[in-house]
């Protein structure tokens, strides 16, 4: 079992960790900072990161490019953490002077939970893809998982920060973000382009018995359909209740247990418009890809919606309740039960899904047809 585990990168994490140095040395001439100078500082320390990382793990990047990507992003995420730690009173002296006069929107609640999740959930995964690569192993999985998750946070905080009431405080540095979209559109080919995991371990005959089961007979994906379906009508409803839906139930819902959906970030309403355009199609296709068998497409892309979700629930239940969201902005104490656990359903149906997907893949699996009748051959 250990050894399924890809090992973690000591280098990448040496690496990383210089970003607590950095930052501080950094906060001590921040008095001297300017909006102009600390997004080139920040590109110059990204660039030095780079030079350094291409001169000692050269094999590493020619094996695989991304190498250089998770080793940057690593130092990064730790930069994030930092921020998140700072901004909640737990680390001083380190980037204060960054959120002043870089980015001010990463002091919202929202800002905030995006940097724990980034400071965690995408550090470990970035050490355990460096560590994958350096050991010559397969890392496809989490990739994908990254790609959703990383690809979340972009497409809710960038039109926000240029959407909601920080659109006057855009700094230099949000030029950064132009990489930031790239990058994840370069690793996603290449990750969906890898060699999926073997699986000829799953013989054809298998494969076929357990695509003839009934969904009676699949009682764990008969609960996940019902799953879909209920969130689902939990994402059309909280989509008509951002686009200001006049039903009493709406207006009920968005006062009295989510009205957070109000907030003038405009964070929380984009991340609903994406549920609605996003993720309700794919509820719908899920729901489709477990009643039908064959639909190879859906273990991939399970683990890229799992990871989109888990980033998007975190960062939006943490932001609902932060001390930093107004006050009459945050999930009310008589109804903070309900908002919790529906809010935890709904992040958790995704990730069950993946782990469905990954632990019998057999219904997914494409069968040729030529392949019965060739056999019915040779034994006549």
């Amino acid at each position: 079992m250990a050894m399924a585990i890809p090992p973690m990168a000591d280098k990448t994490m040496v690496l990383s960790l210089g970003a607590l140095p950095v930052s501080y040395a950094l906060s001590s001439v921040s008095a001297v900072s300017h909006p102009m100078w600390v997004a080139l500082m920040s590109a110059l320390i990204l660039g030095l990161l780079f030079m350094t990382i291409y001169s000692l793990s050269h094999g590493e990047i020619t094996y695989d490019p991304l190498y250089a990507i998770f080793v940057v992003f690593s130092f990064t995420s730790v930069v994030d953490l930092v921020i998140a730690l700072q901004e909640d009173g737990y680390l001083m002296g380190f980037m204060e002077f960054y959120t002043k006069e870089g980015e001010p929107y990463l002091r919202t609640a929202h800002g905030i939970f995006i940097c724990y999740w980034d400071g965690t959930v995408h550090y470990l995964l970035y050490l355990a893809m460096a560590g994958a690569i350096r050991k010559r192993r397969r890392y496809r999985n989490l990739g994908l998982y990254w790609l959703g998750s990383f690809a979340m946070s972009l497409l809710v905080f960038l039109p926000g920060n240029i959407l909601g009431k920080y659109s006057s405080e855009i700094r230099p540095t949000f030029l950064l973000a132009i990489p930031y979209m790239l990058v994840p559109c370069w690793a996603g080919m290449r990750i969906f382009n890898q060699s999926q995991a073997l699986t000829s371990y799953t013989p054809n005959m298998q494969v076929q018995e357990e695509q003839r089961k009934g969904l009676l007979k699949r009682p764990a994906d008969l609960a996940l359909i019902v799953y879909f379906i209920l969130a689902a009508f939990f994402t059309l409803f909280r989509g008509l209740v951002v686009l200001d839906c006049p039903t009493d139930a709406c207006f009920v819902y968005i006062y009295q247990y989510e009205p957070y959906l109000r907030d003038p970030v405009a964070y929380p309403k984009l991340q609903m418009l994406i549920y609605l355009f996003y993720a309700l199609p794919f509820y719908c296709l899920a729901a489709y890809a477990l009643t039908f068998p064959g639909c190879s497409w859906l273990p991939d892309w399970a683990l890229v919606f799992a990871g989109a979700i888990g980033q998007a629930q975190f960062s939006h239940m943490g932001a609902s309740m932060h001390l930093r969201t107004a006050f009459t902005y945050r999930v009310p104490e008589d109804t903070w039960a309900t908002f919790f656990l529906s809010n935890l359903l709904f992040a958790l149906g995704p990730h069950l899904l993946a782990f469905r997907c990954l632990w019998q893949p057999a219904f997914f699996l494409r069968v040729p047809h030529s392949e019965p009748q060739a056999h019915g051959k040779k034994q006549q």
